[in-house]
């Protein structure tokens, strides 16, 4: 219940007010978030690189509801590329993008605008010898990210997809991209979708999770493991050996600041771990479906503002 109302807050205009005026210690926020610019995210993964983690570094924002607003987030992704190609980190790091944030839901050529940011930052990533891999957002916007993936798929194979398993379309989904070359992130989803679509019962959305993982881990790509659940990570590890998956040919994929012992003691293990790096002044909306993803997190968050003020 607690979790339904923070994602319902991540949508309130005035919510996100009290919340960014509120006198907030910036360790909170530095928790999940790496900082406001470039270079910290440059900074936050070169850190983890040097603790043998992999990572994948998103800018924040989402519903992008102006051209100028959408040009402008590629050109930070193409920034952003060129500081982590030349800080030589590009044989670890790649990027994650939001459709939203490069125009999908403008009106009239959206999805086509989209294509077009999407196609410019697929071609910087080749170009710094690393990859993208595009995030998923609500269900309403599913075929449409899909579409676009599909269609830089044909220049930048590598292309990665994230798939939700509180969906019940996303079995099929797996089936679908688990083909050579394709590179799939299965996460459980953090948006606050309708019962006609979406499982409403967490133990629900794990056992769709583990049925997924099961189609991916089975067929041919590469599966990208995202989950901090201790249970799911040694499901996954018993469908790797049971597929005789060779390590390399998997990853674990967990948020900045979520687990980091965790992250730490799996790549002792020789596993590929890789680790979502988020940055940007946009932080609130994220930060709001990360509080609602663990109670822990959210007690976290309240102990924080209590004791700073």
């Amino acid at each position: 219940m607690l979790g339904r109302a923070l994602l319902s807050a991540s949508r309130s205009e005035r919510v996100r007010h009290l919340v960014e005026t509120a006198p907030i210690s910036r360790n909170v926020v530095a928790r999940f978030v790496a900082g406001n610019k470039p270079d910290d995210a440059v900074k936050a993964s070169q850190k983890l690189i040097h603790s043998d983690l992999k990572v994948t570094v998103d800018h924040l924002g989402e519903d992008t509801v102006e051209r100028a607003q959408a040009d402008a987030v590629r050109d930070a992704y193409l920034d952003l590329l060129a500081r982590l190609s030349d800080a030589g980190l590009t044989g670890s790091a790649e990027v994650s993008v939001k459709m939203s944030a490069v125009g999908q839901a403008l009106s009239g050529d959206g999805e086509k605008i989209a294509l077009e940011h999407a196609r410019a930052i697929c071609t910087a990533a080749t170009q710094a010898g690393t990859t993208v891999t595009l995030d998923m957002e609500e269900h309403t916007s599913t075929d449409s990210t899909l579409g676009i993936l599909a269609e830089l798929r044909k220049d930048f194979p590598s292309t990665g997809a994230v798939l939700q398993s509180y969906l019940y379309r996303t079995e099929a989904d797996c089936r679908d991209l688990a083909v050579a070359g394709s590179r799939v992130r299965l996460c459980k989803g953090a948006y606050n979708e309708p019962e006609s679509v979406a499982y409403q019962d967490a133990a629900a959305v794990d056992r769709s999770y583990v049925r997924c993982l099961k189609v991916l881990m089975n067929g041919s790509g590469y599966p990208m493991v995202a989950t901090h659940d201790p249970r799911l990570i040694e499901i996954a590890g018993v469908l790797a050996a049971q597929n005789r998956r060779e390590p390399g040919s998997y990853e674990y994929q967990m948020l900045y600041g979520v687990r980091p012992d965790e992250q730490r003691r799996l790549a002792r293990a020789g596993e590929t771990v890789r680790v979502y790096v988020p940055y940007g002044e946009q932080w609130y909306g994220y930060l709001m479906r990360r509080l609602a993803e663990r109670p822990a997190n959210i007690a976290f968050f309240v102990r924080a503002l209590l004791s700073k003020k």
